[in-house]
């Protein structure tokens, strides 16, 4: 484990930099900060560890605060493969560990909060407490997108596609195509600076083909593995909090109903903020994660 590796661009501050191997020919660049129980935060697409810059200020007062970037994003390694949900969640798991936490809390934000809800069904044993934020399990996200309303969707059955046009497309117009989401996804654009948005979309441009493979992932092995374990009626052991915008409304679906089949013990509270609600409104998930944590 290298201890203070350099990072590029932005960082949180107060948080010492390592990267830590976390399987064979994969390490992670990982932000670390304050001391006490651990806490693991996974951030979504297309962003990287930096979205969670407020709320591990916050939570750094009285807990040791793990930010990684996800395998395939940001500064971490991008295999060719390994996108499966399964084995993103080992990397968090070999992650924790590494730092000296067999246990630990886990929250994720977006593609993060996929990681870490497989992470909750393969490894009980090590999540202690699990918040996702404004996501859909994998099988209950398909479900869902039918009709004219999948188009909200539209990227999700793009990067299904097979290995080629995709990343082609995308690599045409990075930039366009990432800022999409960073524009269209957000209520109050001030709460995403510039310098952010500058680094998620440097961050983005240079790991097409990983973020592809991660959402190609869900489209396939993923739908596999939550299959079995809905087969099996494997749920999550262990105190759950989901964080939403309304989407259910808009759509016609009952997101807690449907978190609540994987989640006995949950938590379920809608937003007014927009997707990336940890920058627009990271005091309202700070007292969630806080909530969370007191369970």
């Amino acid at each position: 484990m290298l201890i203070g590796a350099r990072q590029p661009g932005p960082v949180i501050e107060n948080f010492t930099y390592h990267r830590v191997p976390v399987a064979d020919g994969v390490s992670l660049s990982t932000a670390v900060g304050g001391s006490g129980p651990a806490v693991v935060l996974l951030h979504g697409f297309p962003q990287t560890h930096l979205m969670w810059r407020h709320v591990a200020a916050d939570l750094a007062a009285d807990h040791t605060v793990i930010c990684p970037d996800l395998r395939g994003y940001g500064a971490s390694d991008k295999p060719a493969d390994g996108y499966s949900k399964r084995r993103m969640a080992a990397d968090v798991v070999a992650l924790a560990a590494a730092l000296g936490h067999e246990r630990f809390a886990l929250a994720g934000h977006d593609r993060g909060a996929l990681v870490a809800f497989r992470a909750g069904l393969d490894h009980p044993a090590a999540v202690t407490h699990l918040a996702c934020l404004d996501v859909l399990p994998t099988l209950d996200m398909w479900d869902v997108l039918r009709g004219a309303s999948a188009a909200v969707g539209w990227h999700l059955f793009l990067m299904a596609q097979p290995p080629g046009l995709p990343e082609r497309m995308i690599a045409a117009d990075p930039d366009a195509f990432f800022a999409h989401f960073l524009d269209q996804w957000v209520n109050d654009p001030a709460a995403i600076d510039a310098t952010a948005r500058a680094a998620y979309l440097a961050a983005s441009r240079e790991a097409i083909p990983s973020i592809v493979a991660d959402y190609r992932a869900s489209a396939g092995i993923d739908i596999d593995h939550d299959t079995a374990d809905r087969a099996a009626g494997t749920t999550l052991a262990m105190p759950v909090t989901v964080v939403q915008q309304d989407w259910g409304a808009a759509l016609g679906y009952d997101a807690a109903a449907l978190w609540r089949a994987w989640a006995p013990d949950l938590r379920h509270h809608t937003t007014r903020a927009g997707h990336f609600m940890a920058e627009e409104a990271p005091a309202e998930i700070v007292q969630r994660l806080r909530e969370l944590l007191a369970r």
